[in-house]
């Protein structure tokens, strides 16, 4: 099985990125970038081949690429940003997956929807309604998703940016969170909460080994404890801008036929 993750380089713009829940402070761009540097070796280092996107310097969100495509089983389907300003960051992504021997679909207007408001666990496809992903994407993705077996669900989201900033899932499927961000935890059939805002987000890098932010050493002490690997990258430059680990990559566990 390969394991590929797609990745995109940060903006010289990157400072320029949207916030819409915290605080703006200022970036870092060139710590941004060894951070990043940082992150795909980790990546790297766990088995995956790394495969970088074009740059699409022009908009300064476009390194965080999950938000640029939902890949399902050999499908990958284009999202609808919510935000207009990052609708270009769209047909790199497309590109790179159609290379790949994905099928494609897409999400289309009046539709918007956002790849960080979408937690897959199993067959399980929950989605995101908030500021980013409205309820006709989520119908868009439903039709899409459901002929290939996916369950779509759609949860609300008020208290952050995406789905992904309030609950991600540990590979056995637990989904855990912060429970100040979570609308709903009784949705989920088992949730963990975790102690701190940036321990929200884990990338799955194999059945027992998870990657996080360096930024919740209680959390990544927590997920040790019931049994994980936790390797930890620093990405506080991206953290500014409501970003986390999940945003910074798309992976797609194995080459499509």
């Amino acid at each position: 099985m390969s394991k590929i993750a797609l990745v995109r380089k940060p903006s010289p713009n990157l400072n320029d990125g949207i916030v819409d829940h915290i605080e703006r402070v200022a970036v870092d761009v060139p710590l941004a970038l060894r951070q990043w540097e940082g992150y795909v070796a980790a990546l790297e280092s766990a088995g995956w081949q790394t495969r970088q996107v074009e740059s699409v310097d022009e908009c300064p969100d476009g390194v965080f690429i999950e938000d640029s495509v939902v890949v399902f089983k050999n499908v990958a389907v284009s999202s609808h940003p919510g935000a207009q300003i990052r609708r270009g960051e769209v047909a790199s992504t497309r590109t790179v997956a159609r290379e790949l021997g994905c099928s494609l679909n897409q999400i289309t207007a009046p539709g918007t929807l956002d790849g960080g408001d979408i937690l897959k666990v199993g067959n399980t496809v929950f989605v995101g309604r908030g500021g980013r992903t409205n309820g006709e994407g989520i119908n868009q993705l439903r039709r899409i998703l459901t002929p290939l077996g996916a369950k779509v669900v759609g949860v609300p989201v008020t208290k952050v940016l995406h789905l992904k900033t309030a609950v991600t899932a540990l590979p056995d499927g637990t989904v855990i969170g912060y429970p100040d961000f979570v609308d709903d935890p009784s949705l989920f059939e088992r949730f963990l909460p975790v102690p701190e805002p940036h321990g929200t987000a884990v990338v799955c890098l194999s059945d027992s080994h998870v990657l996080m932010s360096a930024s919740a050493p209680d959390t990544a002490a927590l997920l040790e404890s019931v049994g994980y690997t936790v390797t930890t990258v620093e990405i506080t430059e991206f953290e500014k801008l409501e970003g986390c680990v999940t945003c910074l990559s798309v992976r797609m566990r194995e080459l499509a036929q």
